[in-house]
């Protein structure tokens, strides 16, 4: 057992610092990013967020929403055959198919992978750290060579760069930072998610790789912080939760509106999928109700809004400047001092 004493911090312990800055509007700020990968034959052009894959916001319908900003959408696992065969043309540049680790889910879903024009493919699984994540990792990478694959989740730098030498491309960097996920409390485990970014990013770049930033974002400002930490994409839950196009009946309580929505390892997600929670696991999710937003993409344009106007406070005229031209200012105590305040 050891300590480690270097201080790790969330988005919420930290401001960005204004600076001096010759862009003389939001309108000049561009958000684009174009992607060469380490290992995949494709490119890809578009604004680098992106829809969880969770089964209540990783829709058909929120890729079909977020084409329209060139955003791009996680799929969630349980979509059927027919469903990606009915829906797959139009979204194809901007939607990954998610996949599990087990050998069931990858049979299921390989003729998908090779019969339509996939480009993308996620792997996730909430524990990244065992050796057959990163064996399966390789064994995609070996059968779909030209793919574009993301992988996770981890939080570490070796473990960032393990995943991209196996033949990821992006990592997912997060555990236990996401608003419906209760591992921390449940298993004690985690890391501060800026830290996360800041560390994995560095990692990642070295070795000619990605992150995808997974969590902990709660507001405009944090997507931000999560850019201006090196993220090169950010994934979006809660964020995205309770519009038109995620799934799920609108609930009507006292005058108001609400949506459910749940993490994919709670007890409502497994009594979804897998009849219970086995035996020799417990919840790490939690089940909540968010309000009922509308259209998806009212919520889209006050993110890029933030973004754009993060940019012209450091200084950046591109969303891909942010890190060269972002000062954190720390605003509270350790991380660990207040663990368990806000988790």
């Amino acid at each position: 057992m050891r300590i480690e004493q270097d201080i790790k911090l969330d988005y919420k312990d930290v401001l960005l610092r204004p600076k001096r800055s010759v862009l003389g509007s939001r309108k000049q700020v561009d958000l684009n990013r174009e992607f060469l990968f380490r290992h995949s034959i494709y490119t890809w052009t578009g604004h680098p967020i992106v829809a969880a894959n969770m089964d209540h916001v990783g829709t058909m319908e929120t890729a079909q929403a977020l084409l329209q900003h060139k955003m791009l959408t996680c799929l969630h696992k349980h979509h059927t055959a027919e469903q990606y065969q009915n829906n797959w043309l139009g979204i194809k540049d901007y939607a990954a198919v998610s996949i599990g680790i087990t050998a069931i889910q990858y049979d299921k879903i390989k003729p998908v992978l090779r019969h339509l024009d996939v480009k993308w493919i996620c792997i996730d699984v909430a524990n990244g750290y065992s050796e057959r994540f990163s064996e399966f990792v390789q064994v995609v990478r070996k059968e779909f060579p030209d793919k574009i694959i993301i992988a996770g989740n981890v939080v570490t730098g070796e473990m960032t760069e393990e995943l991209i030498l196996r033949g990821a491309d992006i990592v997912k960097v997060g555990i236990g930072s996401g608003s419906v996920c209760t591992t921390r409390l449940q298993t004690g485990v985690g890391y501060p998610q800026l830290s996360a970014v800041i560390e994995c990013s560095d990692a990642a770049h070295g070795v000619g790789g990605h992150i995808m930033a997974d969590g902990g974002c709660t507001c405009p400002g944090d997507v931000a912080k999560a850019f201006a930490a090196g993220a090169d994409f950010v994934m979006l839950g809660g964020m995205l939760a309770g519009h038109d196009e995620c799934s799920g009946k609108i609930i009507e309580k006292e005058g108001r509106r609400y949506k459910q929505f749940y993490g994919m390892s709670s007890d409502t997600a497994m009594r979804k999928y897998s009849g219970g929670v086995a035996e020799y696991r417990s919840s790490e999710g939690k089940t909540v109700e968010v309000p009922y937003r509308g259209p998806i993409s009212e919520t889209v344009g006050s993110i890029f809004g933030g973004l754009r106007s993060a940019c012209t406070y450091i200084g950046a005229s591109a969303i891909r400047h942010m890190p060269k031209c972002a000062t954190f200012v720390r605003v509270t105590q350790q991380s660990n001092e207040v663990f368990g305040k806000n988790i």
